[in-house]
């Protein structure tokens, strides 16, 4: 009598479905201390706050899709607004938006373009859409928010919102670039991440020292710019 056939592919989807499940859970959670580690950073105009939890949500949609990012997102910004945030609905909306347009625009370009240039180049249209996203919305929101006039909020467009998304976004494309490769690493040895989703970034073993120097400078500008913004320099 012959042996039953065991599909061995249906046993391991579940499992790597499990695996899939507890990683996002786990940098969700990462990704909400970030989130309060951050609100301890100065404010900048007395309202703006610096946000780093782009990075850990970026990292996951690099390994997950976009649409990762989106779910995580949603997830961190309604505890958010009912843990520590005073800002509501309307800070609800803006940080999903924040979020979503940063770290899906970069999860799209760099699941088309599976290299560390198609990284690079993924995070660079991140910025650029968050920066346009939110001024869009800023404008729209802000006067609602803060009970100004849409005249005074228009004002601010180039001297304050502007620089603080580019700010905001550059901070996180270095940070990513940086933290990307021993996260990942991480994630693979506790065999929570697919082999497929580790390569180009975290797939190599060794980086050059070019592309470390290109993320530490990238990191030190921004980092510079932030404490100018904030008022620290």
């Amino acid at each position: 009598m012959s042996e039953p056939t065991v599909n061995t592919a249906a046993i391991s989807r579940p499992r790597t479905q499990v695996k899939s499940i507890t990683s996002l859970a786990m940098l969700t959670a990462i990704a909400y201390v970030v989130m309060l580690l951050s609100k301890m950073l100065p404010q900048i105009s007395g309202f703006l706050q610096l946000d780093l939890k782009d990075t850990v949500i970026c990292i996951g949609a690099f390994v997950f899709g976009p649409m990762a990012a989106a779910v995580i997102s949603i997830v961190i910004a309604g505890v958010e607004m009912f843990t520590v945030s005073d800002t509501g609905i309307i800070g609800l909306i803006m940080n999903v938006l924040a979020t979503c347009a940063f770290c899906c625009t970069a999860a799209f370009v760099y699941k088309k373009v599976h290299t560390r240039k198609g990284a690079v180049l993924g995070l660079s249209a991140g910025v650029v859409c968050l920066t346009i996203v939110m001024m869009l919305w800023n404008y729209l929101i802000t006067p609602l928010y803060m009970g100004v006039s849409r005249e005074m909020v228009a004002g601010m467009m180039l001297s304050v919102f502007l620089p603080f998304n580019v700010v905001k976004g550059g901070l996180n494309m270095a940070l990513i670039l940086l933290l990307y490769k021993p996260v990942v690493t991480a994630l693979r040895k506790a065999k929570l991440v697919p082999a497929v989703s580790e390569a180009p970034l975290a797939g190599s073993r060794k980086v050059s020292a070019g592309f470390l120097l290109f993320c530490l400078a990238l990191l030190a500008t921004f980092a510079a710019l932030a404490m100018v913004l904030m008022g620290i320099l």
